[in-house]
């Protein structure tokens, strides 16, 4: 214990270190100003080209909400102003908030239309860039105002698994010309360079963006990781990247499949199996079918009565981890009423594995569906 004592002020450093860097936008964008071919690149050229040619330019920027629009954006205004201080004004303006057209949605766009049509004069300079998450963004433009926009797009594309690993690389890996000592660092970035290679980091990232591949999600999840810090090894372990992602995971669903009963788990299954084989309507008769189709083909003892499976039906009802396709047909006994699960194939094979109860036969079938 006592020889562990010392590294406590170094992991504390380095935790503050790491945290820095993910809450700093110049940081976690900063490798995109080392490529040429980058949306960054190409933003600054043309509005530097548009400031030192003096000449009117329009763009926009289209993506998904959370590829980084909106952070180049900033980069490049910021680098330019530093460059060019006394030759550049921002003005931030908003369809919502500084005109009635409402995101240039509306009909005559007449704050876009009177920007645009002062930009045709030789007494004014002005660079308009647009921003969108919607890639016809264009083709919702007036014909005046289309006539009038350059039709320059820069398009944002959502990172693949490979751009977030390295983005993670970026933002985690520690600099060996740093205040920490040279030892830790190359300890340190060790441990992270096997971790990556590792199959289970794989799994880890598949599963965060799975639902969310955005940078500020990704960005979260690094900031839980650091704070699991091993506080005496000052490391990162593959535990803390299992434990922050356990912790940005919904729990309220795995908690209450974890109390399930094995012919409620059947039921889920079953229901799982007639969607997967793209059945648009199903209700509790087709799932009693499916489920004895079952029995039949492995023989199993669980065997219960139809009487027992409805009131087994109902609890997943009652829990709303099922619930009704639609609200027609009130009137009509439950058992003819449509019905569809309200959990994915994902939340449903974790919890057969959490369920030291469940038998093998259920996770096989599942697993046959999923990768079939």
């Amino acid at each position: 214990m006592a020889a562990a004592a010392p590294a406590a002020p170094v992991a504390s450093q380095a935790q503050a270190v790491l945290r820095g860097r993910l809450c700093d936008p110049a940081f976690v964008h900063s490798r995109l100003r080392s490529s040429p071919d980058t949306n960054y690149s190409k933003l600054k050229y043309l509005v530097s080209s548009s400031v030192s040619e003096a000449c009117n330019n329009s763009v926009l920027l289209l993506g998904p909400r959370g590829c980084g629009k909106g952070a180049v954006l900033d980069m490049v205004l910021e680098d330019l102003k530093e460059e060019h201080p006394d030759a550049i004004s921002v003005i931030r303006l908003n369809g919502m908030l500084h005109s009635d057209d409402n995101c240039a949605t509306k009909g005559k766009q007449r704050l876009l239309y009177s920007l645009l049509d002062a930009m045709q004069s030789l007494t004014s300079q002005a660079v308009v860039i647009g921003m969108s998450c919607r890639l016809d963004a264009d083709q919702l433009l007036e014909k005046r105002v289309r006539s009038r926009f350059s039709h320059r797009k820069l398009l944002f594309v959502p990172s693949s698994l490979d751009d977030i690993q390295r983005l993670m690389e970026h933002l985690l890996m520690l600099d060996k010309g740093s205040c920490l000592p040279t030892n830790y660092v190359t300890e340190y970035n060790s441990m992270l360079t096997s971790i990556f290679s590792n199959k289970k980091f794989k799994g880890i990232l598949d599963s965060l963006t799975d639902t969310d591949a955005t940078t500020s999600n990704i960005l979260r999840f690094l900031f839980r990781v650091v704070s699991y810090m091993d506080m005496e090894s000052g490391l990162l372990s593959m535990e803390c990247f299992t434990n922050a992602l356990s912790s940005m995971q919904r729990q309220p669903k795995m908690d209450s499949l974890q109390d399930l009963s094995i012919l409620e788990l059947y039921i889920l299954v079953c229901m799982n199996r007639l969607e997967d084989k793209e059945q648009k309507s199903y209700n509790f008769n087709t799932i009693i079918k499916e489920y004895k189709s079952i029995q039949d083909a492995y023989k199993t003892s669980d065997k219960y009565a139809t009487t027992v499976c409805f009131r087994a039906f109902e609890h997943l009802l009652d829990r709303e981890l099922i619930t009704f396709a639609d609200s027609k047909g009130r009137n009509v006994a439950l058992e003819y009423r449509p019905v569809k699960l309200l959990i994915s194939s994902r939340e449903l094979a974790q919890s057969l594995k959490l369920n030291t109860t469940c038998p093998a036969v259920l996770q096989k079938l599942l697993d046959r569906e999923r990768y079939m």
